[in-house]
């Protein structure tokens, strides 16, 4: 499972020609590449490898050094009869439930540990934060940056079911707290992937007066909700 959110570029430019839609399908490509036929790599590995893939693709017309030259967050489950192994590399989620019922979340929440003044001040975050010690990581055009992820396995028999998310879907428990990251899964297993991103819409129409939730935050964001579970899978 593979599952990238672009992030937003700066009105200003990133020192790119290419678009963050170009650079997510090529990221995207060289991580279902690499995850197929290498089995024996590491998601570290594998990302660091599919990150170096699309820089090459690019290096020769785009200034890669830009802070903010196209990138995105990560969510990687490789899951095998014995071993489901995991990566999350910035803000979006990744849920796995037991056989029980218990759902464990894997977030990179560096970003959500930075004080708030820090990511209203865009120019701050571009110049001291973004891809820098003390600050959050994403993948860009250093695939160095794979070796910042979170990482982890667990045997297979203890997960019966995982779920995928960007933070644009994640609002729903991280913003407008509906309900904690169980309850948040059991949207998705009962009702759909479609259900929860139309429940957060509604939130984010119903607080676009008072922003009590929201603030300063964009109205809407890109949702993607992925679930995987033993002979069935939905996506949005």
């Amino acid at each position: 499972m593979i599952v990238l959110d672009g992030v937003t570029p700066p009105s200003d430019g990133t020192g790119c020609l290419h678009s963050v839609p170009w650079f997510t399908a090529r990221l995207g490509g060289a991580l279902t590449e690499l995850t197929l036929s290498a089995p024996d790599l590491t998601l570290e590995e594998i990302l660091s490898r599919a990150i170096g893939r699309t820089a090459a693709a690019h290096a020769g017309t785009c200034d890669l050094s830009h802070p903010r030259t196209p990138q995105s967050t990560v969510v990687l489950a490789r899951w095998s009869a014995g071993t489901v192994e995991y990566l999350v590399l910035s803000d979006s989620a990744l849920l796995l439930r037991s056989p029980g019922g218990t759902v464990t979340p894997v977030l990179d929440d560096r970003l959500a540990r930075l004080p708030r003044a820090a990511l209203v001040d865009a120019a701050r975050v571009d110049a001291g934060l973004r891809n820098k010690e003390g600050g959050f990581f994403t993948a860009a055009a250093d695939p160095s940056v794979a070796a910042r992820a979170v990482t982890g396995s667990v045997p297979r028999r203890e997960v019966s079911a995982l779920a995928a998310l960007t933070d644009g879907a994640t609002r729903w428990t991280e913003t407008f707290r509906e309900g904690d990251w169980t309850a948040l899964f059991d949207v998705v297993a009962k009702e759909g992937a479609g259900a929860l991103v139309q429940r957060v819409r509604e939130l984010e129409a119903a607080d676009r007066t008072e922003r009590s939730r929201l603030r300063s935050g964009k109205r809407h964001d890109d949702a993607t909700v992925v679930y995987v579970e033993p002979g069935r899978a939905a996506a949005l």
